[in-house]
């Protein structure tokens, strides 16, 4: 149990990584009809909101998975999917087993650990600015 909380940050580093991946994925294929597409239509350039959910899926999503400006990103992509879950599936019912909204739930909670823990070990922002890791890195 001890190596557990000893290893706590590279769980939250993996964490990260996979979470940031996973959505990046999402904005991939929404924007290049790629991995399976879209769940509907590619959204034109610019088309509110299909677009630009894609645009953040990606960019948050890339951001997220290499520990770049990791805390603002996640603050950003559960804020995305918190929006998401409210606006598209919350209407047809109330609990996410019910409405298909599983997904943006999972995504919003996970990006806002993401956004209250930090980054982890492994984050590109700690080998670009070691002395500001050290400071403000705790895992």
């Amino acid at each position: 149990m001890e190596s557990l909380v000893k290893d706590q940050g590279l769980f939250l580093a993996l964490y990260r990584i996979v979470i940031g991946l996973l959505f990046a994925c999402h904005g991939v294929a929404t924007l290049f009809d790629v991995l399976g597409g879209p769940h509907g239509q590619v959204p034109g350039v610019g088309q509110w909101p299909d677009w630009w959910a894609a645009v953040i899926q990606l960019i948050g999503g890339v951001l997220v998975l290499l520990g770049l400006a990791t805390r603002a990103a996640a603050v950003v992509c559960s804020g995305t999917m918190a929006y998401a879950y409210f606006v598209v599936h919350q209407p047809q019912a109330l609990f996410p087993i019910e409405n298909g909204g599983e997904k943006a739930a999972l995504f919003c909670w996970g990006f806002l650990l993401v956004a209250a823990l930090g980054p982890g070990r492994w984050a590109l922002s700690s080998a670009l600015m070691p002395s500001r890791a050290l400071a403000g890195n705790r895992s």
